[in-house]
């Protein structure tokens, strides 16, 4: 009879394609099996190799080239996504489906194929040129709802709007349409512009090696090296997964598919141990969601602000380490506290595995590697360092045989990398065409010179603004688009009063990012709660606790970029380093309400404020913030003692 008894819900086993479609809109795909899944992965490989091809061995025409980027994402859209969610037919392509394709496919291989014509014909566009234009965005709205969502549409959908309702002067509504058509379609301002582009030439080649690495093991060598590291530790399992996510985040930029993956480990292991499950969830989703701040590959965004601040990659990389650091010791700083105060202890030295089998495999990490030292050299531009990289992560699987990359393995990875380019060239397109409107109509000044009036001189009150802007569009649009968008009307705000432009740019970066985090529509931590069979409110809210230092850092190095590594000194740097590492305890601690043992509420405060000074830069406030702080801390160590000795007699 005990084998017909229904499980326990903490029993039952969690079904995590189910958790990715549910909150991962890119994972709800066709179905195909057997001849035409081989199909539909050649034509996707097809697509990598064409990428790969045309970004290092052509000179194409700019138009040329992104037009037949295009054309390959509108068509491969509609072959691999569905137009709806929900159970679908295996090998089913529906006849709408097909028309959608080859109409919106058509529509940008008539730009492609009449490349040259349609430049040097200046304003004088026929009517059915228009159409074709039209037919081209609005296939390219339908891939982006099916891959992305429908959130990022309505946002476009609204500037759209604007600009033939108010924001453009020509009187008819014919003139209007053949403008916006024109900007939007036929020039390098709107679909073709700065995200589709970099998309086009450096993310779709690191997404292709994200897929290689992926299937040489490294994620499991992440699990067992950062198992063995800490996972002894009190509260081990939780700081397993602040480690291993960070690792991922150097290969993975996903916040979603981040904490679905690690999280299927990590989250039953962390309840096991005696976190409550709304904690185990936010500890995951959290520190998943770090990966798209963690060098060296960081989210897609970051190759855009590289084009958008016009600094080499490699800068970029390396002034997001310490933000990326603190963000990471952060949560790592959290779970620690929480596992002391609830008395939890790590993992047994059995259930971990030893260092020495792992060592023998520190190879896998030869292609990060290799990445990470042609781009910081610039020995090699950024998609000849990925595509070497690549080749990297294919001989380097050939020494691990139960991860060799064979032929098949080698055309599921390159199907792999096309089918993840989708998404992310989908969200670049259309935050093109919300970019381009913004320009088109001059609303970008409009809302510059209105914030800036209402900020005044107060660049703290522009920022908070920003910030709010930044996450609540960042609920409904993915980071990449988000950031395309308040690049072209935020980051200039910011840069208005004062802000350097890298900083400003990091700020928007920043804010996007924890949207994944932030209530009501905080996805990887749903994801997470989901796994954990937790509250999703109660983990979304944890999360943003746990991930304060991704609201309080982004301030700091707005007001003072000295964070970022500019206008500072090595020694400067160092000092910075030590005093914001002690000023994310310090938070941490007060946030948590426990160091040596529960901290009352006055001595929270001090902790609190202390620390928010030690993370801002400057010798004022480090010295008053490590007065608080080090006077916190050992009000509480003698208060402690003194209840101990209490106790004893």
């Amino acid at each position: 009879m005990d084998l017909f008894k229904k499980k326990p819900k903490s029993e039952e086993p969690m079904d995590l394609d189910a958790v990715m479609k549910k909150y991962d809109q890119e994972s709800n795909v066709r179905i195909w099996e057997g001849k035409p899944r081989f199909a539909v992965n050649c034509v996707l490989a097809a697509f990598s190799l064409f990428c790969i091809y045309v970004t290092l061995f052509t000179s194409w025409l700019e138009e040329l080239r992104l037009t037949s980027f295009v054309a390959w994402i509108v068509f491969l859209g509609f072959l691999v996504f569905p137009a709806r969610k929900g159970h679908q037919k295996v090998n089913s392509l529906p006849w709408y489906d097909i028309v959608g394709m080859v109409l919106g496919t058509g529509a940008f291989l008539y730009f492609t194929f009449n490349a040259v014509d349609v430049i040097q014909q200046g304003s004088n566009f026929t009517w059915y040129q228009i159409v074709i234009g039209i037919v081209g965005i609005l296939a390219l709205a339908e891939v982006c709802r099916r891959s992305v969502g429908l959130p990022i549409l309505i946002v476009a959908g609204c500037f759209i709007a604007y600009a033939l309702i108010w924001g453009l002067s020509n009187p008819s509504l014919w003139g209007k349409l053949n403008y916006t058509v024109r900007y939007l379609f036929y020039s390098k301002e709107g679909i073709l512009s700065t995200p589709i582009n970099v998309c086009s030439k450096f993310i779709v080649v690191f997404i292709i090696f994200g897929a290689f690495l992926e299937r040489t093991g490294i994620a499991d060598f992440f699990i067992n090296i950062s198992n063995a590291a800490v996972g002894w530790m009190s509260g081990g399992p939780a700081k397993v997964a602040v480690v291993v996510s960070a690792m991922e985040g150097m290969v993975s930029g996903s916040s979603v598919a981040n904490t679905v993956g690690s999280g299927s480990v990590t989250i039953p292991l962390m309840k096991k141990t005696g976190y409550k499950p709304e904690f185990a969830a936010a500890a995951e989703a959290s520190a998943s969601t770090g990966g798209q701040i963690m060098p060296p590959i960081m989210g897609a965004a970051a190759f855009l602000m590289a084009d958008y601040v016009q600094l080499p990659y490699s800068e970029i990389v390396v002034k997001a380490i310490l933000p990326a650091v603190l963000y990471f010791a952060g949560i790592f700083i959290a779970v620690h506290l929480e596992a002391k105060k609830l008395g939890l202890r790590g993992l047994k030295k059995e259930e971990l595995p030893r260092f020495a089998p792992l060592m023998k495999q520190l190879y896998l990490l030869l292609p990060l590697i290799l990445l990470i030292y042609l781009v910081s050299t610039n020995q090699k531009s950024i998609q000849y360092a990925a595509a070497i990289a690549i080749v990297a992560a294919v001989v380097v699987s050939l020494f691990n045989k139960g991860n060799r990359i064979t032929p098949k393995r080698f055309l599921e990875a390159l199907a792999a990398g096309g089918q993840g380019t989708i998404t992310v060239a989908a969200a670049c397109g259309v935050a093109g065409i919300i970019a381009g409107t913004i320009t088109m109509t001059g609303l970008a000044n409009m809302m510059i010179n209105t914030i800036v009036a209402l900020a005044g001189n107060h660049v703290i009150i522009a920022l908070f603004l920003t910030m709010l802007c930044c996450i609540v569009l960042g609920m409904g649009v993915p980071t990449t688009a988000n950031y395309c968008i308040m690049a072209a009307t935020c980051a200039p705000i910011l840069i208005r009063m004062g802000v350097p432009a890298v900083a400003a740019h990091f700020f928007v970066f920043y804010f996007g990012i924890v949207a994944d985090l932030t209530p009501p529509v905080a996805l990887a931590a749903y994801a997470g709660a989901a796994i954990a069979q937790a509250n999703p409110m109660k983990t979304a809210l944890t999360s943003t606790k746990l991930a304060i230092a991704a609201f309080i850092v982004p301030y700091v190095f707005a007001l003072n970029p000295a964070m970022l590594l500019v206008d500072t000194t090595i020694g400067e740097v160092i000092l910075i380093c030590i005093t914001s590492l002690v000023g994310i305890f310090a938070i941490s601690a007060a946030l948590e309400g426990y160091v040596f043992h529960k901290m009352p509420w006055f001595l929270r405060i001090t902790c609190a404020a202390g620390g928010l000074m030690l993370i801002y830069p400057g010798l004022v406030t480090d010295t008053a913030g490590l007065l608080l702080v080090g006077a916190s801390l050992l009000i509480q160590y003698v208060g402690g003692k003194s209840q101990k000795t209490c106790l004893a007699s």
